[in-house]
């Protein structure tokens, strides 16, 4: 029976601070957290616990029921209430502003412009993000910080923000443990965006074209919050205002912003995305595998035009089913 009720000593560390406890093997999970709370002023519902073995089980569970040990060592994540209050604080600081720019945009529209480097002007300085903040107590933070500062800077989409009259509060990722089922979040409009950066495993980050889309889908939301059609024209509209802005940066060029002229058939958003894509010069044509020796130059253009057209709705239907914004868009 002693052994029954001898203690269980575990290890949690939070930020590089360790910290011990020994507790009763009956004792509850809501007990831990609120010990963890007094330890760490980390709140109990912000709190992530990391450890070997870790079941699925209610606060009113026990720490033995959870699959916690004696010798354990356990990892804490989360945010402080002090952080999270400044948090809030950021927020509330920004929305009157970000409001007050969605509604600018929604009533007018920004008139077609040169698409190089040149065309971002010292009065588009203000379409932007305010702030970079990779999470401190991920691993390896410098390097987020560094992908998110690339994604702020990138010409494509200060282009883009300045063309659709874009800004945000706070540019953040998201950790893959906290909400693994999601590759974004917009909060409030545009107060701060969320982008997964990171791999699952956290041995590196994810490929920089496909955050960057993850980036071009959540700054939709700065306008639409729902992933209607209103939402599906604007978020193509941005990623072909991207290809078009690279292809002419790439040639030195200086085009119209909006659908090329021979793309004006376009029977969708989407269609014209992928036709800007394909014969815009993001994708190169031939080599794809989807062609026979026999057919025609159109019939060829018609089939790669189709199977890119395929693969952007595959990317779209993963983006809504992985974005967290649609549900709490204010």
């Amino acid at each position: 029976m002693e052994s029954e009720n001898a203690s269980i000593n575990l290890t949690f560390t939070h930020r590089g601070t360790t910290h011990p406890l020994s507790l009763l093997p009956d004792a509850t999970l809501a007990y831990l957290h609120d010990r963890l709370e007094e330890l760490t002023s980390v709140p109990p519902e912000n709190q992530k616990l990391l450890y070997k073995g870790k079941k699925t089980v209610g606060s009113a569970a026990s720490i033995s029921e959870a699959g916690l040990k004696d010798g354990m060592k356990v990892q804490l994540i989360g945010a402080t209430a002090e952080e999270l209050g400044g948090l809030k604080a950021t927020e509330s600081e920004h929305q009157r502003k970000e409001r007050i720019l969605r509604e600018r945009a929604q009533k007018a529209p920004v008139k077609a412009r040169a698409t190089g480097p040149s065309s971002l002007a010292a009065s588009d300085a203000a379409y932007t993000f305010q702030r970079i903040e990779p999470l401190p107590h991920l691993p390896n933070p410098d390097a987020a910080r560094a992908l998110l500062t690339k994604l702020a800077n990138d010409p494509a989409v200060r282009h883009v923000m300045a063309r659709h009259r874009f800004a945000v509060g706070v540019l953040t990722e998201l950790a893959p443990h906290e909400q693994p089922h999601l590759l974004g979040l917009n909060v409030n409009a545009g107060q701060a965006i969320k982008l997964r950066l990171r791999t699952d495993a956290y041995d590196g980050f994810r490929l920089y074209k496909d955050v960057r889309r993850v980036l071009c889908h959540e700054l939709t939301h700065n306008v639409w919050g729902d992933h209607d059609n209103n939402f599906k024209e604007l978020n193509s509209q941005l990623n072909r205002d991207v290809a078009e802005f690279e292809r002419a940066r790439a040639t030195g060029a200086h085009i119209l912003s909006g659908r090329r002229p021979e793309f004006s058939h376009a029977g969708s958003a989407l269609e014209a995305e992928a036709q800007e894509y394909v014969f815009g010069g993001a994708y190169t044509l031939g080599g794809t595998g989807t062609s026979d020796l026999g057919d025609s130059p159109e019939e060829r253009r018609r089939k790669v035009l189709e199977a890119t057209m395929n693969r952007l709705r595959e990317e779209e239907k993963e983006l809504e089913d992985r974005c967290g914004t649609a549900a709490g868009h204010s």
